[in-house]
């Protein structure tokens, strides 16, 4: 089925060829034509499974025509739970947006960056990508108007409601006029997904994709039984003889992917760490290097793994294990993505052997384990 199919204009067809979107994904099938008729909509699929183009296309076409001429009041608001989601969320519209062929600006807010020069773009905007905190921050300095909202979406409502976003969405949703168009979208359907469905969705269209097995078919799967004071040689001769031009790397803690970011400078490896303890700047910086496959490593925690979303990533490498399979899980879904092949690389020290079985074990799947010792490290 290809995306006129679904009603979406020869603009933003134009737009999905440059980006070399081929067809639409299953979420998209169901939740644009609904979103065109201006129906609200609960739409329920997994990350990376297509959330965002289903609803910025169509939110881009109902805007023809009626945007605002009012300054500082917002037409389409989008509360997301994280500034790195804030930013990739916006960058979406503002591709899409280009290819219209009336003017829409969008912009992206969110908390860890001063708020004045925030406050200053907000002029003449049209779609704004938010936090709530900051959200209500601008609301309350007058910086922005949400009377003239004419569309709300909810992205990953399931993570803003365990972030502890609920009494922060209440106060917004008070600000909103009544008669609005509203979107949710979420991984899951938690009993406080279906509370703040109740409150806040009119007769809606409710989709549900389900989710696959995050692709694990798709994921090629090493396990590497190595020593721990060989994990650094180990990491950099799979860097060197994959020669990989693009790789996530996760370890346990801030400390460490510093540690781990920095030995690989030492060795001539290009890489750098991020975390939530990096400025706002340096982390958005550094995605958009990694993304655009001018930062080769990219070492991150579990806590900013989610605000990771690179449809091509090929490799993935697992330099310590997480505490739950349930992130192991997570963390080598971020290859294997849009039905494209990637491999995922695991270190297991003799520590971790059980807890790698148990791993296993939870994801139905034997993963191949290779001694570490069969391979000449002198050198690396």
């Amino acid at each position: 089925m290809p995306f006129s199919s679904l009603g979406i204009s020869k603009h933003l067809i134009k737009g999905l060829e440059k980006q070399k979107y081929l067809k639409p994904y299953p979420i998209q099938e169901k939740t644009i034509p609904a979103i065109l008729n201006n129906k609200d909509v609960l739409g329920i699929a997994q990350t990376g499974s297509g959330k965002t183009a289903s609803y910025v296309l169509p939110i881009l076409m109902n805007l023809e025509g009626k945007t605002t001429t009012k300054n500082r009041h917002i037409n389409v608001l989008v509360l997301v739970p994280t500034r790195e989601l804030a930013a990739q969320v916006e960058e979406v519209f503002r591709t899409f947006g280009f290819f219209l062929p009336f003017h829409v600006k969008s912009l992206a807010v969110f908390g860890g960056s001063s708020i004045n020069p925030q406050m200053q773009a907000l002029q003449n905007v049209n779609i704004l990508v938010a936090t709530p905190g900051r959200l209500i921050e601008l609301a309350k300095s007058n910086a922005l108007h949400l009377d003239s909202i004419s569309t709300l979406v909810l992205d990953e409502a399931d993570k803003m409601l365990n972030l502890g976003f609920k009494d922060e969405m209440d106060e917004i949703f008070a600000m909103l006029p009544a008669k609005r168009q509203n979107l949710l979208f979420s991984a899951t359907l938690s009993p406080d997904v279906q509370n703040v469905e109740r409150l806040l969705l009119n007769d809606p269209e409710v989709f549900k994709i389900e989710a696959k097995t995050t692709n694990l078919e798709l994921i090629k799967q090493i396990a590497y039984s190595v020593e721990e004071d060989k994990r650094g040689p180990l990491l950099r001769y799979l860097i060197k003889t994959h020669e990989m031009k693009q790789v996530l790397i996760f370890a346990s803690s801030r400390y460490q992917a510093d540690l781990i970011a920095d030995k690989l400078g030492k060795n001539d490896v290009k890489a750098r760490s991020i975390h939530s303890k990096k400025s706002q700047g340096y982390r958005k910086e550094t995605l958009t290097n990694f993304k655009a496959g001018n930062l080769p490593v990219l070492v991150t925690t579990d806590l900013l793994s989610r605000g990771i979303d690179i449809e091509f990533l090929p490799f993935v490498i697992n330099y310590e294990l997480p505490r739950s399979p349930k992130d192991f899980v997570h963390r080598i879904g971020r290859t294997g993505r849009a039905e494209n092949p990637g491999t995922a690389f695991t270190f297991v020290i003799e520590d971790a052997q059980h807890h790698f079985k148990i791993i296993q074990k939870k994801m139905k799947k034997q993963v191949e384990i290779v001694d570490s010792n069969e391979f000449d490290l002198q050198g690396f």
